[in-house]
């Protein structure tokens, strides 16, 4: 058996809770993989899940992280198509925060040649949630005009590669005016807005004689409902996170979430269909449950030839709770990844 250092919770509650430990790995089953983890990307479902926040959060002791990338060192005997010595990305419902993971051998998929290991780690999770979002729920077609929310994050950066893909008309929204140039220049967004008091005429007037056909929406709040208001008939808006329920803090803030929360943006269904706007949601962990489903689109995003993820900033395994806060503070661009040194 190997020894292996993780970052356990005892329970959800508190990242402060988060402690790096020694312990055993079990024994490799047949159909499994033994992964020499490299590096770790960082998730907005790993915070939520820590502070409590996330409904799919393990009860009880849990290992937080969702993706890695790293090096097979052992193969079970069931397991035809992997070896020894082949470099992998993967993803895990929770257990990630690891140094060696065993993981079904259809949950790895192969390292393209040209990658880092830091690009692999921040490249599945994100990139199934904007395709997923995008083409199955969204409906991207070619020429749509899309908002894309937290535009500078892992899936802002990687949804506008795959709108680009489809000739879209991209318009990014962000929290500071310091990701702008950033994204103009580096990810040929066609126009970026500030999330301020006055983001609803901004986007109005960006849009232009343009209709409003697809909105990315992680952030909640009046932002959704200013995006619902703005977006065209026949638009769809496809929410796959909610940001303003995000704290800078170890432990949620309850007593503000709680006044949050009745405040949220209600949408009532039985104006849908006058509106003629449609509103959709999706958790990606129910793809974990969805193997051919995720191979398939995993498939699909591999012929658009993306480049690798945006790798803004890299912390060694020691600095996990450094990178976490620098996650949570919101002034990230692209990927957080966790690398082992070596």
């Amino acid at each position: 058996m190997i020894e292996r250092k993780v970052y356990r919770m005892p329970k959800a509650g508190s990242i402060k809770n988060l402690q790096l430990q020694t312990e055993m790995l079990h024994e490799l089953q047949e159909d499994e993989v033994c992964v020499k983890v490299h590096a770790i990307g960082l998730n907005f479902a790993d915070i939520f899940a820590m502070q409590g926040l996330y409904s799919a959060t393990p009860k009880g002791s849990f290992i937080p992280g969702l993706e890695y990338s790293g090096e097979i060192i052992s193969v079970g005997s069931a397991v035809q198509e992997w070896k020894v010595g082949d470099k992998v990305m993967g993803v895990t419902k929770f257990g990630g925060y690891v140094s060696y993971i065993n993981s079904h051998h259809r949950y790895v998929v192969p390292l393209p040649a040209d990658w880092t290991f830091e690009e692999g780690a921040g490249f599945l999770v994100q990139g199934l949630t904007a395709y997923y979002a995008l083409t199955e729920l969204g409906n991207l077609k070619n020429g749509n005009t899309v908002l894309i929310h937290s535009a500078a994050g892992g899936v802002g950066i990687l949804a506008n590669r795959i709108c680009k893909k489809y000739d879209a008309y991209t318009i990014g929204s962000v929290g500071n005016e310091n990701k702008k140039n950033f994204l103009l220049q580096q990810e040929a967004y066609d126009a970026v807005i500030v999330r301020d008091n006055d983001f609803y005429d901004k986007l109005k007037s960006v849009l232009g004689d343009r209709a409003l056909n697809l909105v990315m929406e992680c952030i909640g709040g009046k932002i959704l409902m200013q995006g619902w208001k703005a977006m065209a008939p026949m638009g769809r808006m496809v929410v796959y996170g909610n940001a303003s329920f995000a704290t800078h803090t170890s432990k949620p803030d309850y007593l503000k979430l709680y006044w949050r929360f009745l405040k949220r943006p209600k949408i009532d269904p039985l104006r849908l269909p006058t509106q003629n706007k449609s509103l959709l949601g999706f958790n990606l962990i129910y793809l974990y449950e969805q193997t051919d489903m995720m191979h398939q689109m995993l498939h699909e995003l591999s012929t658009l030839q993306l480049k690798p993820q945006h790798i803004g900033h890299v912390y060694g395994f020691e600095e996990m709770h450094e990178a976490i806060h620098k996650f949570q503070k919101g002034d990230s661009v692209g990927k957080v990844v966790v690398k082992w040194q070596v």
